[in-house]
């Protein structure tokens, strides 16, 4: 069965201390073979950035080579191509076609280092009591491996992806020509549908992200209705594309951005005033002195999960290697280093240690940034006395509207994103 659905998918796709380096190198392999292991990576910008690169390359004495690409490019080549990569980085609406396709296999839990230091948001769904799980493919339902070849939230001795970083998206906006609103309270998915802004926006090119994006848009605006957002049915997707293409053939959207570098520059160049968004492009648009707002939506955020999975074709050296990798992503330095992007970490106490006082206030707490602060560019970011939108991470995590997903529908709603983008 998951070979069947394997082929309808390819049918219809287009500062780490001495001791903790110590245990994460690999001093009897270099010994044994005389060389450096190396571990490709395949995953988007995002994450597979030069400085994290480099560093992991020092701390852990061995080779890693990365493949960035599109979302969808990336998804395409972890489904169809296992042998092309040791370590897939993506979120995590790719593993039930991971999964499915039988490109990646199980990790075991008793080799993740920090696995005990995890929070809750991956593991039972929730970051705290007031939190909304959210609609769609919250990760914990998919994190443990079972003994029938399934997925599920029961507790195993094997999971599917390593939980490492993740974020609440929605969209940006240049406060320099639409007025600031108020978060939670004002501001609005709907804006993205707005007439107003005729002519001016643009939406993320993935069809596993955008189209929920646009859906909580019609949604917000009293266009469009549904049961489950995170599980449209055939029916309501076609009832979400016909309001959208309409749009879009009246010239409403500028376009769709593929790279978080093309969103930047979409804004930059005042082609557009208002775009789905991902933080590290509003981190870079702040540091050009663009005011880009990230909006906090009445309606709830757009939720995201990074996911760490081992190709199934991964064995020996680069196995240790991967897992070694893997380890290191949740033993601090990462985590502060992302977190001066807007993104969380999976264990952020341990990232604590290598943030300054300032940063750990403004990104994690919610509070006003007591200093200037540089994102991972170098340049200002942060100006003294601004206050993350949305508040805290705790605040911005029991605030999600829907999870990024694969829905039954998602091979149906393929074909139709497509009509949409060329309309």
């Amino acid at each position: 069965m998951r070979e069947n659905k394997r082929r309808r998918f390819l049918k219809n796709s287009g500062k780490i201390g001495a001791s903790t380096i110590a245990s994460l190198a690999f001093p009897n392999i270099l010994k044994a073979v005389g060389r450096k292991p190396t571990i490709r990576v395949l995953g988007t910008h995002v994450t597979l950035q030069e400085d994290i690169r480099l560093k992991a390359e020092q701390d852990l004495g061995i080779n890693i080579e990365y493949y960035p690409g599109s979302s969808a490019e990336v998804l395409l080549k972890a489904s169809t191509e296992p042998e092309s990569f040791d370590i897939y980085e993506q979120w995590s609406n790719s593993i039930k076609i991971l999964w499915e396709a039988k490109t990646i296999q199980p990790i075991e839990v008793n080799r993740l280092e920090y696995w005990n230091e995890i929070n809750d948001l991956t593991k039972k769904g929730r970051i705290s009591s007031n939190a909304s799980v959210g609609k769609g493919d919250a990760p914990y339902k998919m994190l443990y491996t079972q003994p029938d070849d399934t997925l599920s939230s029961d507790p195993a001795d094997t999971i599917s992806f390593m939980p490492y970083v993740h974020n609440t998206d929605s969209f940006g906006y240049n406060s320099s020509v639409i007025a600031k609103g108020i978060p939670y309270e004002t501001e609005s998915w709907a804006w993205l549908l707005d007439k107003k802004y005729h002519g001016k926006v643009a939406i993320v090119n993935a069809p596993t992200i955008g189209v929920f994006d646009l859906a909580l848009a019609a949604q917000a605006k009293g266009l469009f209705k549904c049961n489950d957002i995170g599980n449209m049915t055939r029916e309501e997707v076609d009832n979400l594309f016909e309001i959208l293409i309409d749009y879009k053939r009246k010239g409403h959207f500028r376009g769709v951005w593929s790279s978080v570098s093309q969103s930047v520059g979409l804004m930059a160049s005042g082609e557009v005033d208002i775009e789905s968004m991902f933080s590290p492009a509003v981190s870079s648009l702040n540091g050009r002195g663009i005011p880009c707002v990230y909006a906090a939506p009445k309606e709830g955020y757009r939720a995201w999960h990074g996911v760490m999975c081992l190709s199934r074709t991964t064995q020996g050296e680069q196995k240790e290697a991967a897992y070694a990798f893997m380890n290191w992503w949740l033993s601090g330095w990462p985590g502060a280093f992302i977190a001066r992007q807007g993104y969380y970490i999976s264990n952020p106490v341990r990232a604590k240690k290598y943030m300054s006082e300032a940063d750990w206030d403004y990104w994690y707490q919610g509070k006003p940034a007591s200093e200037s602060l540089k994102g991972i560019d170098g340049r200002i970011s942060v100006q003294k006395g601004d206050i993350r939108t949305g508040g805290s991470y705790i605040k911005r995590f029991e605030n999600i509207a829907v999870w990024n997903s694969v829905m039954g529908t998602y091979e149906y709603t393929l074909s139709k994103w497509k009509e949409f983008v060329l309309a």
